[in-house]
């Protein structure tokens, strides 16, 4: 067996990469490839020295504390991506490992930050992730097999069975079968972030890529970008992340969250960020609890204590949202939106009419998704505002969505506090009928608003599933949202489509 990381997630162009890898074998192999619309080999190196490393009992939370085995020369003209590596060794399945070059200078409008945090919330190689009991995950570890990799780019967590799965053991029996974390559906780079990337590329458009955790300690790298993007499942933000992108929104840059269940928990760095915490159903067990530093609590950011939920950023929560075909969250929902404004730009060329459903054929309602409290006017669904989604915010289309409450957890969770009870205890001081009431019944939203710059929201985390079809409705506005966004500050008018693709192909890939 061999396992390998890289010392740090995030590298310049031009720096060394460090490889600690772990193998009972004499040599090894490894293989550099940039990810683009095919991955692209740009560095190998034969018959590495292997050594076994072992695992000390604390590797989860404090790290494997392995030597260096391989140091990776990277170019300085190799462009700002992420970069996946594939370690052999004789008969062995190969370990896979993954940095991203972050920019030094944009070379493009856009910046796709990886969701890396939430990677390891869900990584239990070495030990308990954030699902199994741990409040604190380490990056000095390699990932669970499946984060990075699976055989089958079609396996997905989302029940899409006509039967209630509750305990999602159709993954789970499918991941183990294939020697795969059963946690490597909730998390990754191989779920919605590599087909995303893959489809952009295919299209015409190109990004610059940073991790989570430049946000907070690389926030430079938002300097010259026109549009943030967020693919998948952006589950974990620290305070800093947050100040981050909050002041770029407000200077006028915009964000695109083709993403669900996004900012739900703080975390908080330790070690420099080799590290972080999350108590979150625990909080009350975080040192901060209770105390001035209350608003830096690892719970909810939609937590009363915190103060600062997460619709102010994103305009939607996942405690106005949930579950969609996953266990008894709306089991058996169509897994598409309903339109209700037709007419906004992120629908233009769409041929979407008001009531319409689309997406539904390749589910991209599904797994976890984010709402607002709504009301109705005229008929139209409009946020009220109450539960921080900014004023302005546009509801473009909805579908129903329901958090677990205690009765409908998974098998392995009964008896434990259900998110909709925490989703009430957290926002309104007790979970109650009348409080829980309040939260029971979301929905998906996308919708878009405009402060400083724009931001828009698909509300889902399973877009991408879209693009890997592809469905021509999604494509279509995922490639409004890439295009309009990350123009020029003025607002862009489109009189063709050939006026909209001679744009996108301003910034393509050569």
């Amino acid at each position: 067996m061999i396992w390998a990381y890289t010392r740090e997630l995030s590298y310049l162009a031009g720096q060394r990469v460090s490889v600690m890898a772990s193998t009972d074998r004499e040599t090894f192999s490894i293989e550099v490839a940039r990810e683009g619309s095919a991955p692209e080999v740009v560095w190998r190196m034969e018959n590495c020295p292997g050594r076994y490393q072992p695992f000390p009992a604390d590797a989860a939370s404090h790290g494997c504390r392995w030597s260096e085995s391989v140091s990776i020369p990277t170019a300085e003209d190799w462009p700002s991506a992420v970069y996946s590596l594939t370690l052999r060794s004789e008969s062995d399945d190969p370990a896979r490992a993954l940095f991203v070059l972050r920019p030094t200078r944009p070379a493009s409008p856009v910046l796709l930050v990886l969701a890396t945090n939430t990677y390891q919330a869900y990584n239990d190689c070495g030990g308990p992730c954030l699902y199994d009991g741990a409040v604190r995950v380490s990056f000095d570890r390699p990932f669970a097999a499946g984060l990075l990799h699976k055989p089958d780019p079609s396996a997905r967590i989302a029940n899409l069975s006509d039967t209630v799965d509750r305990d999602c053991l159709h993954f789970r029996r499918w991941a183990q079968d294939h020697g795969l974390s059963s946690w490597s559906g909730a998390a990754g780079w191989h779920n919605w972030e590599r087909p995303f990337v893959r489809w952009a590329e295919k299209s015409g458009f190109r990004f610059d890529v940073a991790t989570n955790a430049d946000l907070e300690f690389h926030p430079e790298i938002l300097d010259g970008h026109r549009l943030v993007v967020s693919v998948g499942h952006d589950e974990y933000w620290s305070w800093g992340m947050r100040d981050a992108l909050e002041d770029f929104i407000v200077r006028g840059g915009n964000a695109a969250f083709f993403s669900g269940n996004d900012v739900c928990w703080q975390i908080r760095y330790e070690d420099g960020g080799d590290a972080f915490v999350a108590y979150k159903y625990r909080y009350s067990e975080d040192p901060v609890y209770g105390t001035s530093e209350d608003r830096f609590l690892t719970s909810l950011w939609s937590d009363r204590r915190v103060g600062r939920p997460e619709n102010r950023l994103t305009g939607v929560s996942s405690t106005r949202g949930g579950y969609v075909r996953m266990g008894l969250g709306v089991s058996h929902g169509s897994g598409g939106y309903t339109v209700w404004r037709p007419d906004h730009w992120a629908l233009e060329g769409t041929g979407l009419r008001y009531g319409d459903l689309f997406g539904a054929e390749d589910f991209v309602v599904a797994y976890e998704a984010d709402g607002c409290e709504l009301a109705l006017e005229d008929g139209l669904p409009v946020p009220t505002g109450s539960d921080g989604t900014p004023v302005g915010f546009e509801i473009l289309a909805t579908s129903p969505a329901h958090l677990w409450s205690s009765e409908e957890l998974p098998a392995r969770y009964l008896g434990e506090p259900g998110d909709l009870e925490m989703a009430a205890e957290c926002i309104f001081g007790e979970a109650t009928p009348e409080t829980t009431g309040r939260l029971s019944s979301g929905n998906a939203v996308m919708g878009t608003y405009t402060n400083g710059g724009t931001v828009f929201t698909t509300g889902c985390t399973d877009w991408s599933y879209g693009l890997h079809r592809p469905d021509p409705v999604v494509e279509r506005i995922t490639a409004n949202v890439l295009t309009r966004l990350s123009g020029p500050a003025r607002e862009l008018e489109f009189d063709s489509a050939s006026d909209e693709a001679s744009h996108s192909a301003a910034y393509s890939r050569p």
